[in-house]
């Protein structure tokens, strides 16, 4: 039992590092993919904390297996590096019992990773989605630049030639207003402030001392100035506030969990029934007309009947366009069906491979002999590649319905067990040790000799 804890201990700081290493490259990476659509919006801390927040479930659903490959092949690389391996194996202890610890270990993280897939991963992805798609139609807050006409607002430009920071006052203003095409207002004030209302729904402009110049194309004799002392305009300003969507009835199948996606994929059973039943009654009239059309039946047709025959005729071409339908439709729906089967596989496939992992990971670790954290991340870095081609390749195979979705699924572990229990049954056999002096040759010698040199003095 000590000797459990010890183990398992072993593994504990490296997974926590891990993970957190790890969150921390694919959130970088994330924050510069959609810097764009959320710099000069005038969002609020809190709203970009909430979708850092939500788009962290994605993240973890992949940090969570790779963490648990470098995590044992630190505990057991640093283990064989202390010798503490060939210790264990000279009092007895094989590999396989000590492989019982992260083994329990990793079934215990896969049975949260499952019920964090289930229950809190479809709920943050579907908040992420709507909060991303609120962001997307918020647009950039009002900037003037003086001298430069603003477009900002929609269907209002707006010129200042001059502004003052301090009390917020813009000078010789020009305000080109389109809002009732074709009919078109051009406003001139020596100055003015621009302001929201108490509501924050309305963008003010209030003028002083200026002109209103009318005119419309449709009636180019007509024209009309107003001069004015003062004079406000109301434009609509709720494109400048970040309004949050409080719920969506529509749920993707990413943002389901297995147990929602069964009863769509009972549904879509039952409808896949229904196409079955209509494409082979369609199928059995096209059939019983043909052989009408063709004298087959075994009955002789007088020349009278041509008339008949002309409508069979057109009966059998309706026939063909509804088992086109049919064929179609039913098609549909297994690309649908499929694609909720190939989720729900993954609710399960990836937690499972953190015991796929950890029987990959112990053996390369009392290969390599190496406990440090780039060592470990470099070779989980090369697995974790391909684990994600099979998965991802099997994935597209399967929505294509060229493959079943449990085979393109869970072909990336099957792949990656067989392996596992491969390496481990050589390193439990015999002491095989990995080296990667091979990698010297890529330094220059010029600049090997010298560090050399540098060590011996």
């Amino acid at each position: 039992m000590i000797l459990f804890r010890y183990i398992l201990r072993n593994h504990f700081g490296p997974f926590l590092f891990s993970i957190f290493t790890l969150l921390a490259v694919l959130l970088l990476q994330f924050l510069i993919k959609i810097a764009d659509n959320l710099v000069g919006k005038g969002l609020s801390f809190w709203v970009i904390s909430q979708l850092i927040i939500y788009s962290l479930s994605w993240m973890l659903v992949l940090v969570v297996p790779m963490s648990v490959l470098v995590a044992t092949l630190m505990a057991f690389g640093g283990m064989a590096q202390n010798n503490e391996i060939a210790i264990l194996k000279a009092s007895g202890i094989s590999l396989y019992k000590m492989m019982v610890p992260p083994v329990f270990g990793g079934v215990i993280i896969a049975f949260l990773l499952i019920q964090f897939n289930n229950y809190v991963y479809p709920n943050t992805n579907h908040m992420a989605r709507m909060l991303m798609e609120d962001i997307s139609r918020q647009k950039p807050t009002l900037s003037l630049v003086p001298g430069v006409f603003s477009q900002d607002v929609q269907s209002y430009s707006i010129l200042a030639r001059d502004i003052d920071p301090v009390i917020s006052e813009l000078k010789d203003l020009t305000i080109y207003d389109n809002s009732a095409p074709p009919a078109t207002n051009i406003v001139t004030a020596k100055s003015g402030k621009v302001f929201f209302s108490s509501d924050r729904k309305k963008l003010i402009l209030d003028l002083q001392d200026g002109e209103i110049h009318e005119s419309d194309v449709n009636k180019p004799v007509q024209y009309r100035k107003l001069i004015f002392k003062k004079h406000k305009i109301a434009i609509p300003g709720d494109q400048f506030f970040f309004e949050q969507s409080s719920s969506s009835n529509y749920r993707s199948e990413r943002e389901m969990g297995a147990q929602d996606m069964l009863v769509i994929v009972d549904s879509l059973a039952k409808v896949k029934e229904k196409y079955a039943a209509g494409f082979k009654t369609e199928l059995d009239k096209l059939n019983a007309r043909s052989k009408i059309v063709t004298g087959k039946t075994g009955k002789i047709i007088p020349r009278n009947m041509k008339q008949v025959l002309f409508r069979v005729d057109n009966k059998i071409k309706s026939n063909k366009t509804l088992i086109e339908s049919y064929h179609n439709k039913f098609d549909f729906n297994k690309r649908e069906s499929n694609k909720f089967w190939v989720e729900i596989h993954k609710k399960y496939s990836l937690p499972f491979a953190c015991i796929v992992f950890i029987l990959i990971g112990a053996p390369l670790g009392t290969m390599v002999r190496k406990g440090g954290f780039g060592i470990a991340a470099g070779i989980s870095l090369v697995f974790f590649l391909i684990y994600w081609t099979f998965l991802i390749g099997g994935e597209k195979l399967s929505d294509r319905g060229l493959l079943s979705p449990f085979l393109g699924i869970w072909s990336a572990n099957i792949f990656m067990m067989l392996l596992g229990i491969f390496l481990t049954i050589k390193s439990a056999r015999e002491t095989v040790t990995l080296r990667f002096d091979f990698l010297q040759k890529l330094i220059p010698k010029s600049f090997r000799y010298s560090t050399g040199n540098d060590e011996n003095t």
